[in-house]
């Protein structure tokens, strides 16, 4: 591929994030991608396999992407392990913020959407949020090394425990179009992560 071919590709894939973030992978037409991307009818072919392949791609740089803002919002060492998975849950709320669509998690908007109809999609999209809980796993086991966590932690349960709250969150605060379930989660986490 070259580069510009890249280049145009990665912005059909940009363009498409921001746009199944709002209307869903399912009602996301071809023809609307496109037209939003400024690409050529009849080019999609040439640049994806099929609506499919693009899903997959969608989700696999997502994926990528999610896992960079990760690095950098736990790369500060100024801040405690408890601390830094403290401030992913204050993130996690004002992104999954009904209010806040073009930010939603993809893996919260599409998980049951694609999970039927696309085993590729729902590989992909299981492999990325067991991705996340070992990160999370991990960043316990951080904070538990540098004395802000409780040693009666255990990170891999508590990890997996934590996640499903808040995929359960972000799915009841769409359902009442409300950030309480959310607010909830947050509060909910402080007790899952007793301090040290």
């Amino acid at each position: 591929m070259t580069k510009k071919t890249e280049k145009t590709r990665e912005h059909i894939l940009t363009v498409g994030r921001q746009l199944i973030s709002e209307l869903g992978f399912n009602a996301l037409g071809l023809g609307l991608l496109l037209k939003e991307a400024e690409v050529p009818k009849g080019s999609f072919y040439y640049y994806f396999a099929s609506k499919e392949d693009f899903g997959c791609k969608l989700l696999e740089q997502y994926i990528a992407y999610y896992h960079e803002r990760l690095d950098a919002l736990w790369s500060n060492e100024k801040r405690s392990g408890r601390e830094k998975l403290m401030d992913y849950w204050d993130q996690w709320v004002v992104n999954q913020c009904p209010v806040n669509a073009q930010n939603t998690c993809l893996i919260v908007k599409l998980g049951a959407e694609v999970s039927d109809m696309s085993e590729d999609m729902r590989i992909i999209l299981a492999d990325g949020a067991a991705s996340i809980v070992n990160r999370l796993a991990e960043q316990i086991k951080g904070g538990i090394k540098d004395g802000s966590l409780s040693a009666n932690i255990q990170p891999d349960l508590t990890a997996s425990m934590l996640y499903q709250m808040w995929l359960g969150a972000s799915l009841m605060a769409k359902l009442q179009h409300s950030a309480s379930p959310l607010v909830q989660a947050r509060t909910n986490s402080e007790t899952l992560l007793p301090a040290a």
